[in-house]
This record gives C-alpha cells, sequence and structure tokens, in this order.
C-alpha cells in the first residue's frame, strides 16, 4: 500500500468518525458525555486538517478555486 492510499483511506476514517462524533455531541443529554464527544471531534477535525494538508503538500489532494461566474451558471441550470 502506498502513502496516498493509507493517507486516503485516513481520511475517509476520519470522515467517518466526524459523523459518530457529532450525532454524539448533538444527541448528548449528559454535559460530561458531551465535553467529551466535543473534544474527540475537535481532535478528529485537526487530525482531519493535517491529513488534508499534508496530502495537499505531497500533491496528492488538488483543490481549485471556481470562478464566480461558473457557480451563478451552476446555479441557474438547478433552478431551471
Amino acid at each position: 500500500m502506498n502513502d496516498r492510499l493509507m493517507m486516503e483511506n485516513y481520511l475517509l476514517l476520519l470522515k467517518a468518525n466526524t459523523e459518530v462524533y457529532v450525532h454524539g455531541t448533538l444527541e448528548s443529554s449528559n454535559v460530561e458525555n458531551r465535553k467529551i464527544l466535543k473534544e474527540g471531534l475537535d481532535n478528529t477535525l485537526t487530525s482531519q486538517a493535517d491529513i488534508f494538508n499534508k496530502m495537499e503538500e505531497y500533491n496528492y489532494y488538488n483543490v481549485s478555486n471556481v470562478n464566480a461566474s461558473d457557480i451563478r451558471k451552476k446555479l441557474n441550470e438547478i433552478n431551471n
């Protein structure tokens, strides 16, 4: 398994963990449990950002800006 594949898999795992932490935090009626879940969420989001930044640094994950005109065009297509 190469580095890119491992990082992609880790990123997907972190995204799945984020969903669990978000729902757990929202649904928790116990203040202490909510605090623990929120801490897990914060840690997971930090890890996700770190992995994303490293993938972008290695050109494993390329992000490009979208022109405002392209967004308006797509919104018009959706609305019509």
